[in-house]
């Protein structure tokens, strides 16, 4: 489903405005309709954050009669508006709140500080992995994170971007401690 909604924000909303959307999450927001944090890249290297309203619009189709009665169709269609928009460059800090509670709520500091309610927490921490990567490489500085979990941010160079071979191998290891752990002989007499 995520896949089709990019590719669909891609098509309708970035690419008539020459951008690349990098990485998106939903987000909660009091206004009627879903609501999207999206950073895109633009031709000109420039990388923005932005919130997208998408709502369900019904437009009226084609009227038609069969066997003598009217009926009107009506099709349903997606409108995807940005709402606001920053630039990368002007995000001081990114506040996670607290580190140690599951909170996927977290803080945007640019000349207002505008608060973002994420609907999970591995979506909050998905988006701050892909603007620390977009800082480092575009704005060539290191974005300024409080209150994050550092595991979750910038893993070890042993789970750098290897994927889930990594972390199988790793449950490997330990089911195969766990195993001659378990066949070593144990004295019975103390």
């Amino acid at each position: 489903m995520s896949s089709l909604l990019r590719e669909e924000m891609q098509r309708v909303l970035f690419r008539p405005a020459k951008q690349r959307l990098v990485e998106f999450i939903e987000i909660e927001e009091p206004a009627l309709g879903r609501h999207f944090l999206c950073v895109s890249v633009a031709k000109n290297r420039l990388v923005q954050l932005c919130i997208v309203r998408c709502q369900m619009t019904q437009t009226p189709g084609k009227s038609g009669s069969k066997r003598g009665h009217h009926t009107k169709r009506s099709s349903i269609q997606e409108c995807y508006r940005r709402i606001e928009s920053w630039s990368l460059q002007d995000l001081t800090l990114v506040d996670g709140r607290d580190p140690d509670v599951d909170d996927p709520c977290f803080l945007l500091h640019f000349g207002k500080v505008r608060t973002v309610q994420a609907t999970s927490c591995s979506a909050k921490y998905a988006i701050v992995r892909s603007l620390v990567a977009l800082s480092e490489q575009y704005c060539q500085r290191p974005l300024n994170l409080h209150n994050f979990d550092w595991a979750y941010i910038k893993p070890t160079s042993f789970y750098s971007n290897r994927g889930d071979c990594v972390v199988l191998s790793q449950i490997c290891f330990y089911a195969f401690n766990l195993v001659c752990l378990s066949m070593c002989p144990v004295p019975l007499d103390a």
